[in-house]
């Protein structure tokens, strides 16, 4: 692979994406392409590249601590 594929902004981001992926294919989910590869994270990082994986950023939502809840 060279760099990122298109729409992924970090290496991070792309690790996330692959690993949330190859999570779902364990569980059973059906890949969606056919895949010369036989383990999980290779199905997964090879539908990423192909853009087959559906993903948004949603905002970041503000966490309250214990501290804040007990004022």
């Amino acid at each position: 692979m060279e760099g990122l594929p298109e729409g992924i902004d970090s290496k991070f981001r792309y690790v996330l994406l692959v690993s949330k992926r190859a999570e779902q294919l364990i569980q059973g989910a059906q890949p969606r392409t056919k895949s010369r590869h036989a383990k999980p994270t290779r199905v997964a990082m090879e539908e990423v590249e192909r853009n087959q994986v559906k993903w948004q950023m949603t905002p970041p939502t503000e966490e309250t601590t214990a501290l804040e809840t007990n004022e």
